[in-house]
């Protein structure tokens, strides 16, 4: 077939047609928002101590039962041991009293062997009461975190095959019920193992679902709605959902009524079904090219234009051309290097983002409000990133922001308890940063790598950034030795990412490259000496104008790098 923009050109680039289009595909995102990160109320870690049975003990002995140890410079009480019952229970019977009689710090002690005392002040109920996930087996709460991340590799390696073979509709449509369906079961979980393996099913359908529902708005609608909706729509529509997620589980404290609540969020799409089109470009290649006809007339009448009476033209065939593999990239030292580079930073971004995304359940305050204040400072974020593009330079505002990320992240263990206000300020100053990050970094990298292996490049960085989200929560996880742990270490790898970043080329109005030949080669930032650009083509903004044929598709987070195959 021709070219499909240069068909469906009489269409004009906006109208009720493709804004209608674009708000209904954008009411999908607000979902993933929903079930994105609800482990941060779900797996939350009450207040604790070893629960003592009913025995004869004197009031003074019931109080003193539970050691007291010092925890960053505080005193508290001990949350996984207690001093050991049979002789607490004798020294009572005999009418020692505790701290005047018995020094405490003698005594034995003995783990919560009768189980925990959980705080009800906050939540009603986590999987972290239900099944006990503390002391001995806390390490369990970052892996069910971890299990949702690896859902993301599994969907993201997954849906792109579904979707080029049922069609994005049908894809994203499933993945909608699938969601559905294994956060309802999650909510059912009869234990720990139950609920980790439904929470890789939630992970890999809401991956698949914005993969899917990303690539088929880049495919139907027209050109400049089409980078309206790749750089800002589908993320607001994210934080929108992200944002009323807080109030949701503020409303409700108990987690098997939350997500049984939260899965239900989903099926208000499905009447979406009657509404949005299944992608014409996808049927073309499909050889249903009736249909596709039959999308497009449709279009037209809903924007008042008369369309052709033919509207997809024959044209010869294109050349065969040569076929990249991922050994490709290994062959070239300079291919190696970048990759090597952009591997760290998508890897760092990303645990960065999560593991503040992620930590707001362990910060002073409302955990409500601070996870509603983490989503708020993405909107501003995507918006000004989006601005920024236009004309700053990748390289250096890219550096800018992870120095900001990463140096507040620095900064926040010099902050004295008292000053929680000031910590939790610079906390999301660095969530504002990283987000600024993620922006730019897969439109970065999508500007150096050629045509011919931009989409193997993103593959290995979207690789690198699951492996940086896997390891997200044990970053968090090393809170509780010590609070500053977490923020030394993603501070540390923050700013050693900014550093590296340095030596990538710019490609701030640069020709996209097309071959491995015209790439940039690695430099400082002190000596720029890029190789001539060979091809006349006009300087682009990637996401790149879409043609009849494609292939796709890698994510960083939630976000889709659409490639073009000539």
């Amino acid at each position: 077939m021709g070219d499909y923009d240069e068909d469906t050109a009489f269409l004009g680039q906006s109208g009720p047609y493709f804004w209608t289009t674009f708000f209904l595909l954008n009411a999908l995102f607000v979902s993933t928002g929903f079930n994105g990160l609800y482990i941060v109320f779900v797996g939350a870690a009450p207040k604790h101590s070893c629960l003592i049975p009913e025995v004869n003990l004197t009031e003074e002995w019931r109080n003193a039962i539970i050691p007291i140890t010092i925890v960053d410079g505080e005193e508290v009480q001990s949350q996984c041991s207690r001093y050991k019952l049979d002789v607490v229970r004798n020294l009572s019977a005999e009418g020692y009293i505790p701290g005047r009689d018995v020094n405490l710090t003698n005594l034995e002690q003995e783990g919560c062997l009768n189980g925990w005392n959980y705080s009800k002040d906050i939540y009603q109920s986590t999987i972290v009461t239900e099944w006990d996930l503390v002391c001995d087996n806390q390490w369990k709460v970052p892996f069910a975190s971890s299990t949702l991340f690896v859902g993301y590799l599994v969907g993201s390696l997954i849906s792109g095959q579904l979707s080029d073979r049922f069609g994005r509709k049908k894809v994203v449509f499933m993945s909608l019920g699938v969601q559905c369906l294994s956060v309802l079961l999650q909510s059912f979980s009869h234990s720990w193992r139950m609920f980790c393996i439904m929470y890789l099913w939630v992970g890999a359908s809401q991956i698949s679902l914005y993969i899917s529902a990303f690539v088929l708005g880049t495919e139907v609608l027209s050109k400049t709605m089409r980078v309206l909706f790749t750089t800002l729509g589908a993320f607001l529509f994210y934080c929108i959902g992200y944002m009323i997620l807080p109030w949701i589980a503020y409303g409700i404290r108990e987690w098997r009524t939350l997500l049984a609540v939260l899965s239900a969020t989903p099926l208000m799409n499905i009447p979406l079904w009657w509404f949005i089109p299944e992608s014409p470009r996808w049927l073309i290649t499909q050889g249903r090219v009736k249909e596709a006809e039959a999308i497009v007339r449709h279009a037209a009448s809903k924007n008042n234009i008369e369309a052709p009476p033919v509207i997809f033209k024959e044209s010869e065939d294109l050349p065969v051309c040569k076929t990249y593999t991922m050994l490709d990239i290994l062959k070239s030292k300079n291919l190696r290097c970048i990759t090597l580079m952009c591997l760290l930073l998508w890897m760092a971004i990303n645990i960065g983002y999560f593991g503040l995304s992620l930590n707001t359940s362990n910060l002073s305050g409302n955990p409500f409000v601070n996870c509603f204040l983490s989503a708020t400072t993405e909107v501003p974020a995507y918006i000004v990133s989006t601005w920024l593009l236009k004309a700053c330079p990748r390289r250096a505002l890219l550096s800018l922001f992870l120095i900001i990320g990463g140096g507040v992240l620095l900064l926040i263990q010099f902050i004295p308890d008292t000053f929680h206000h000031v910590a939790l300020a610079l906390e999301m100053t660095g969530k504002f940063g990283f987000t600024m990050a993620f922006s730019i970094v897969y439109i970065y990298t999508a500007e150096i790598y050629p045509t011919v292996l931009r989409n193997i490049g993103m593959g290995m960085c979207s690789s690198a950034a699951r492996v940086g989200s896997i390891t997200a929560p044990y970053v968090i996880f090393l809170g509780t030795y010590n609070k500053v742990l977490p923020y030394i270490l993603m501070g540390s790898l923050t700013i050693a990412s900014s550093v590296v970043n340095f030596f990538l080329p710019e490609t701030l109005h640069k020709d996209l490259p097309e071959t491995v030949e015209q790439m940039q080669e690695c430099q400082s930032i002190l000596q720029e000496t890029p190789k001539p650009i060979l091809s006349s083509l006009p300087s682009k903004t990637i996401p790149l104008p879409v043609t009849h044929s494609w292939t796709w598709s890698y994510t960083f987070r939630y976000r889709t790098m659409v490639t073009i195959n000539k």
